[in-house]
């Protein structure tokens, strides 16, 4: 089983090897184009031997996608493809009252609903969305889908995605990328209204799943919440906490990677 991890920055990249390393002390430093590999080998549990890459691409779903596709691809070329990515960071979480649902994907009942995601909690996505891909119209925004055009979602595979977000007590559902970080309360409420099961959202995920899917390769996004997605307040983030809580994640999720494997519907095997 190999794995590919990718960070937006350092901080993180060091969080996660920090998690992933707790039963793989051996760190070795690989060069990829535009990048640096931090290789792990972390001994499952049971099933085959699991090779972590962890690599810290850049900030935004551009650098996320390059990077990711620059080390998928020298895997490919190696003959050594890599089968799941991950996105992994902290970012926003919505801590906020869900407002009232305005689209028909809203019609989720209230008690179908993610939980909010508390400062330091861990998210896992059920789905990885761009919100912000799209154009502004008379009528409000509309997502590049609407429009004729590519994709706006990328589903990881559920039963891994219920089994990380078990192992580790996780909120679950769906995680926005965005271009531009929220800075005010109208709008995060406007993104809650078109994606009620939101639960996070991050700058690098889609990036990852879109350079992932190009591949065939499964993508998973994990984030811990350093802040809330709204209105700027930088001293009320917790960026310190949020990184603890990405390695403890991380030394829970890596061993159980290790009993994954997938098949082209994305079931355990």
């Amino acid at each position: 089983m190999r794995v590919l991890i990718v960070t937006a920055v350092p901080a993180e990249r060091d969080a996660v090897v920090r998690g992933v390393g707790a039963t793989a002390p051996e760190l070795a430093e690989l060069p990829v184009p535009g990048g640096m590999l931090h290789r792990l080998s972390p001994a499952p549990p049971a099933g085959p031997p699991l090779t972590v890459d962890v690599l810290a691409a850049g900030v935004g779903p551009a650098a996320a996608a390059a990077g990711t596709a620059a080390a998928l691809t020298a895997a490919a070329v190696a003959r050594t493809p890599y089968d799941l990515a991950v996105s992994a960071g902290i970012g926003g979480g919505f801590t906020t009252a869900r407002p009232a649902a305005t689209t028909p994907a809203a019609t989720t009942p209230a008690a179908a609903r993610p939980a909010t995601a508390r400062l330091g909690s861990v998210v896992v996505a059920d789905a990885i969305v761009a919100a912000d891909l799209g154009a502004e119209t008379p009528d409000g925004f509309a997502a590049v889908t609407d429009l004729g055009f590519g994709t706006v979602e990328h589903l990881p595979p559920a039963p891994l995605v219920a089994a990380v977000a078990e192992a580790t007590d996780a909120v679950r559902g769906t995680v926005l990328t965005v271009s531009t970080v929220t800075g005010s309360a109208e709008r995060a409420a406007e993104l809650l209204r078109r994606h009620p099961c939101a639960v996070a959202e991050a700058m690098e995920g889609f990036g990852v799943a879109e350079a992932a899917a190009a591949q065939s390769v499964p993508a998973l996004e994990v984030r811990t919440v350093s802040n809330a997605v709204g209105p700027r307040d930088r001293a009320a983030w917790r960026i310190g906490e949020a990184l603890e809580a990405l390695t403890g994640a991380f030394a829970t999720i890596a061993p159980l990677l290790g009993t994954w494997t997938f098949d082209p519907e994305g079931t355990r095997q």
